[in-house]
């Protein structure tokens, strides 16, 4: 059908108006055509039977139809219809040719489709200019109908892939970890697909790292930064040693990523390394979602307490040379790591009122974070703040049992 429409637009870019009259008298097609003879790009053709006239349309897919409404083999409203019912027609303009000026014909004839409605035969100036007024009409129905097919075959396209990318990116995401942590996770992109990114891996028998970082913006450009970053922790040159300090995983990434030759994207990230041995969290971050250390029901009641591990440093790639900070937590027995990305809390549950961070802090204080359930909780209850089928950003939640 698109190729079908682009080859008549193309054909009327050239060939201008083309006219279908319908009449049973001959002496009214010689009259139409004489008055068209003279017109530069008009083409002319003349339908002397009615019961050929629907059939005659969607061969020549005219820009105007002038049809008469007294023909001895077919009723001209009925004919009117039948253009309507086929796709080649349907949306063709449809002059009707009537002896008679009467108000229900009239109105009839606009309720089974017409778009005019002349008492014939008119002044020949005034029937050039309907013929090339809802011809040009039809011809830019035609060229917009065109363009947004085209938008949507691009957008269908576009949707493609970022769905390829998402599928992509969540290919890189690690299996949930069972030793020597216990570590899950819920990750689901957005329609546009954000940049978020996750990892966790054995440093060596005693240290285990985690982060997760959040490129600004969406598209395939954010997704591509956050894979770049992701490879660049796993294939550190230093080895270990650089894996185990928070702070330098931090500068490295900032002096490989500047915005100014990553066409001024940046991203987010809190990165941490467990020592099992001290019980100890190191922790460094830039412009990311504080980190939550989880006491389950510490709080009494059933309830958890929370401790917020928040980092000073700015966004990766946004300032230049500057030096982020380690710092340090001992953990509890038994106490949970929840790391998240922004789309967990930046939605809407009233319009003007952010969820945010306090609204995340509250779920995570009264539900069961032992479980990978809770994750899944999470996401529906963000899901369910967040009106139609997609999310506006990636929703990506890490929950670490610290034994």
């Amino acid at each position: 059908m698109n190729q079908n429409l682009a080859m008549q637009i193309g054909d009327l870019d050239s060939d201008g108006c083309v006219v279908l009259l319908v009449d049973d008298q001959m002496i009214i097609g010689e009259a139409v055509r004489r008055i068209l003879a003279g017109q530069a790009g008009i083409r002319f053709h003349f339908c002397q039977k009615g019961q050929e006239a629907v059939a005659t349309a969607a061969k020549l897919r005219p820009t105007v139809i002038l049809q008469d409404l007294v023909m001895p083999d077919a009723d001209g409203l009925d004919l009117v219809k039948q253009y309507r019912e086929q796709v080649a027609t349907h949306q063709t303009p449809i002059v009707v040719l009537s002896s008679k000026e009467e108000g229900a014909t009239k109105a009839e004839a606009f309720a089974r489709g017409a778009n005019d409605y002349i008492v014939k035969l008119p002044d020949p100036v005034e029937l050039v200019a309907r013929i090339r007024y809802h011809s040009q009409g039809y011809l830019s129905l035609l060229q917009r109908n065109h363009a947004f097919q085209a938008l949507r075959e691009s957008q269908t396209a576009l949707a493609n892939e970022l769905n390829k990318a998402a599928q992509y990116v969540q290919s890189l995401l690690p299996a949930p970890m069972k030793e020597p942590l216990h570590i899950d996770w819920k990750f689901v992109p957005s329609a546009s697909l954000g940049g978020d990114c996750f990892d966790y891996f054995v440093i060596d028998e005693d240290h285990v790292a985690m982060y997760l970082l959040d490129v600004c913006g969406h598209g395939v450009g954010p997704a591509l930064l956050g894979v770049s970053a992701m490879n660049s922790i796993r294939t550190s040159s230093h080895g270990g040693a650089e894996l185990r300090d928070p702070s330098s995983v931090l500068s490295r990434l900032n002096a490989m990523f500047p915005m100014s030759t990553h066409g001024g994207m940046f991203f987010t990230i809190w990165y941490g390394v467990f020592q099992r041995s001290t019980r100890t969290l190191r922790y460094s971050g830039g412009g990311h979602p504080p980190a939550m250390l989880v006491q389950r029901g510490a709080s009494g009641a059933g309830g958890n307490t929370i401790q917020e591990l928040e980092c000073p440093g700015p966004p990766i790639g946004a300032v230049p040379e500057i030096d982020f900070e380690t710092l340090k937590v001992d953990v509890p027995r038994e106490a949970i790591l929840f790391i998240y990305s922004d789309g967990a809390f930046e939605v809407f549950p009233k319009p003007g009122k952010i969820w945010g961070v306090e609204g995340i802090n509250g779920f995570i204080a009264s539900h069961d974070v032992g479980t990978p359930a809770c994750l899944d909780e999470l996401y529906g209850k963000v899901k369910a703040m967040t009106p139609g089928d997609v999310l506006a950003d990636d929703f990506s939640a890490v929950l670490a049992r610290l034994g």
